[in-house]
């Protein structure tokens, strides 16, 4: 049937002009199953529109598959859960429906009305559910079918995975292969588990076209090197290979000794006249309106609506235990948006997701529709470039043009990308933009990004982030690492336990210093106290407690005031801060608020964990996460986490906006290094008299190139044959047993210094350069302020004296009772900023 004369069809324009014919195919074509069965025609499922892409000048534009038409997201679900109802008949898993591809065909007719989208939900749903178990997995192409292998997925209950052209740093590829007629050609497979795909049931491809089967097959060899198996289906909404494609498919299949059976919704051929050329193509403009109002959720990510760890889509692998979370998610998200919208039965909504990411919009799409009275319409942006014109005809009237936003994407901020048809007669009343993590960069704000381009289309557009499951290496826990509880911190660090880093101290602190090794690329031997040091820790403990506790909620509730948020995200550096991080969770846990708590690492002169922080931007806002430390010393930290943080946030592509921060919060500040802070004055906080075994049995980070690859956290020893010696929890539990009664004066304290000038001084700085001068040392690196860092000095170092104020005498108990067991002499200094000083013996050279 030539479908190019049907009335409303929205292929006509491009037929008429390119000469373009389409024709059905029966229901069988060469022995291979076609699904839809009666009342499915081609032209039900697509319309025409004109590529600029010189190896193809015609489009078929799908209207079920809602990446360039704005669909009802029952529409969408019903076509792909039908495609997977059909390759279920085809391996006999299900009985054929042939009722099914009539619905669909009414539901997607320009008249169709409520309930032929209700009939078509109904009998596809009971459809589906009879569908039996069995073996195999489901593969999706990128861009424009993930979503559809989802559903296809979906309906036969199998694990899918799609490719994915964002190259994820440290996931290696199990496969790649090439799409050769495509706008972008790279295909990728990044299972978390490659297991995934190492199943001997059928191996289900899911593409929305299916063309002339070079991409398919060149799948099927590429898997059946790795993962031979005897059976491959292709399943595509529409199948138009031509019979020489048939023939060759058939060839490949013989030569492999493996049966290529093809399902599709309709079958048939798209004839195009040889030598046809596109009319000249009319380009979009890039950018949109110059200011955007409404732009942002009241939380601008996902927050709890959508836990981390509950999987967005299937570019690492998804599974059937998969599916529950995301819809409850989905669901939640879904809650949020009625709420923060009002919507009423007269708007119009468009969700709208990001390229790949389409199968977790759709599920948002869905429940959207069922939780308000609005009319929600789905599509995605894409990023294949598309005539547009605005005539009767044509599948595509409108478009926007913006810059890629995708952190990993191909020219990243410099490539165009595209949204079509979402222009209508009257606005939006919103469109929500559903993206993951590492696609909400820079370049999606300012006149050329994605927000501004559909500003003028919608009275809001609404960002919606998602966070990313299952990338960057596996974080680690207790009791397995560390002695803390699973859910008091989680270590961004690799386990470096079986590896022996320790060495002489008096050699390691020569190397050091001579420039022949950095201080992180070994370890100081752990010291472990004799009974009148541990004796001495608990008597200090009970006598500080109560302050530490003050200044724990002083800094946690001043941090809250001025990020200006309950969600906050807690990042220790480990291992000083860490204990503090936990501190801070726990009083926020009494208040009702979840902070999650990760550690990770900086080093001196190398900058913070990039892997880390790459990991926390994969399922954090950046603007939730609030880094910890213990204290300032003279505050080469704090320097140090500033420039990381710049360097980190232009790594990832992040603005000052959307990126991290650089207001590191600490319990201490007697240098005068940061903004948040719990006290300045230079107290005994008991976590620095110890190390391990008041840390959560865990070492002071390591960075080796020996032992730490581009893609792994910096690594860390936990000292489990400590654990007779462990203090932790105790020191946790006596320290968060002041938080009521600590709790009125400290909030009181917080909102004091938020209303104060807290602005550095770096007063830490300018005395440790005094100090250098005083004692003749040849590097300022050398001084260690403050009797935290003090006593890093006596237990990891070779120091040398100490210089001490004897006016504080009530903070130095431990620091001379370290001094003395190591024979370094004691300097009083009445007046000195600091309890107490530190200082490195010096060696011929200085490199510290």
């Amino acid at each position: 049937m030539n479908a190019g004369g049907t009335s409303g069809w929205t292929g006509a324009w491009t037929a008429e002009r390119l000469g373009v014919e389409v024709v059905d195919a029966p229901t069988e074509v060469g022995g291979e199953a076609t699904a839809g069965g009666p009342g499915l025609r081609m032209h039900d499922l697509f319309g025409l529109a004109l590529r600029i892409n010189p190896r193809r000048p015609h489009l078929l534009v799908s209207t079920v598959l809602a990446k360039h038409v704005p669909t009802d997201p029952r529409v969408v679900r019903a076509a792909g859960l039908l495609l997977g109802l059909g390759v279920a008949t085809h391996l006999r898993r299900a009985l054929p429906a042939d009722d099914l591809g009539g619905l669909l065909a009414r539901a997607v007719a320009p008249e169709a009305g409520e309930d032929d989208l209700v009939a078509l939900d109904a009998a596809v749903a009971a459809a589906t559910a009879t569908v039996t178990d069995g073996d195999g997995v489901v593969l999706g192409y990128a861009e424009t079918a993930t979503a559809l292998g989802h559903l296809v997925a979906r309906a036969l209950r199998l694990p899918s995975l799609h490719s994915t052209r964002r190259h994820v740093p440290g996931a290696e590829p199990a496969l790649g292969f090439d799409e050769a007629h495509s706008h972008a050609t790279e295909h990728l497979l990044l299972p978390v588990d490659p297991a995934l795909l190492a199943t001997t049931g059928p191996a289900v491809l899911v593409d929305d076209e299916l063309s002339t089967g070079s991409t398919a097959l060149g799948t099927i060899r590429a898997l059946h090197a790795v993962a031979p198996r005897s059976s491959y289906v292709i399943a595509a909404l529409v199948d138009v290979r031509r019979e020489v494609d048939r023939a060759r498919m058939q060839a490949v299949a013989a030569e492999l000794g493996v049966s290529i059976d093809v399902v599709a919704l309709a079958a048939g051929e798209v004839r195009v006249p040889d030598g046809v050329v596109a009319p000249e193509p009319v380009l979009l403009p890039r950018g949109g309106a110059d200011s955007i109002d409404g732009t942002a959720l009241d939380v601008p990510d996902a927050g709890d609506a959508w836990p981390v760890g509950v999987r967005e889509s299937g570019r690492h692998g998804f599974t059937w235990t998969d599916e529950s979370p995301l819809t409850t998610a989905a669901g939640r998200v879904a809650a949020r948006l009625v709420d923060r919208l009002a919507l009423t039965g007269d708007d119009r909504v468009l969700v709208l997701g990001t390229e790949e990411l389409m199968y977790a919009p759709l599920a948002v799409a869905e429940a959207l529709r069922a939780a308000g009275p609005a009319a929600v319409r789905f599509s995605t942006t894409t990023r294949s470039p598309v005539q547009v014109r605005d005539v009767e005809g044509y599948a595509v009237r409108s478009g926007v043009r913006f810059v890629a936003h995708d952190r990993d994407a191909d020219g990243y901020g410099e490539a165009d990308r595209y949204a079509y048809n979402v222009a209508a007669p009257t606005p939006w009343r919103a469109i929500v933009v559903v993206l993951d993590r590492p696609s909400a960069t820079a370049a999606l704000d300012g006149r050329s990004g994605l927000l501004a381009a559909l500003a003028p289309y919608a009275t809001e557009v609404v960002p919606v982030v998602l966070p990313v499951a299952g990338t960057g290496p596996a974080p680690l826990h207790g009791p397995h690492f560390g002695s803390y509880a699973a859910d008091e911190v989680t270590w961004l660090l690799k386990d470096l336990s079986h590896v022996a880093l320790e060495g002489e101290r008096e050699q390691r602190e020569q190397a050091i210093q001579s420039g022949e090794a950095h201080y992180a690329e070994s370890l100081p031997t752990e010291y472990r106290p004799d009974d009148a040091y541990r004796r001495l820790y608990g008597e200090q403990l009970a006598t500080v407690a109560d302050r530490v506790a003050s200044a724990v909620v002083t800094v946690s509730e001043l941090s809250r005031r001025v990020r200006g948020r309950d969600d906050l995200v807690i990042v220790s550096l480990a291992r000083a801060g860490t204990p503090i991080g936990v501190l801070m969770r726990r009083w926020a846990a009494s208040h009702g608020w979840d902070w999650p708590h990760h550690a990770v690492s900086i080093v001196r002169d190398r900058g913070i964990d990039l892997t880390a922080m790459r990991w926390l931007a994969d399922r954090y806002d950046p603007a939730r996460v609030l880094v910890v430390d213990g204290w300032t010393g003279k505050g080469a930290i704090a320097r140090e986490f500033a420039a990381a943080v710049a360097a980190t946030n232009a790594a990832l592509g992040l603005s000052p906006e959307r990126g991290f921060r650089t207001d590191l919060a600490v319990l201490a500040d007697p240098g005068e290094c940061v903004e948040l802070y719990g006290t300045r004055d230079d107290f005994l906080i008991p976590s620095a008299c110890l190390n391990s075994t008041v840390s959560g049995l865990v070492s002071r980070t390591v960075l080796n190139a020996d032992l730490i690859g581009p893609h792994d956290f910096h690594g860390a020893k936990f000292y489990a044959e400590l654990a007779p010696e462990d203090v932790s929890g105790a020191y946790l539990d006596a320290v968060a047993g002041h938080f009521a009664a600590v709790e009125d004066a400290a909030v009181a304290e917080a909102g004091r210094l938020q209303e104060s000038d807290r602005t550095p001084r770096w007063a830490g700085w300018a005395a440790a350069e005094k100090l250098q001068a005083e004692h003749g040392l040849p590097s300022v690196n050398l001084v260690k302020p403050g009797v935290g860092e003090t006593t890093r000095v006596l237990l990891r170092r070779v120091p040398w004296r100490v210089v001490v104020a004897p006016e504080r005498e009530a903070d130095l108990r431990h620091v001379r009772l370290l001094a003395a067991e190591r024979g370094v002499p004691v300097v009083e200094q009445p007046g000195l900023p600091y309890s107490c000083v530190g200082i490195i013996r010096p060696t011929e050279q200085d490199g510290s």
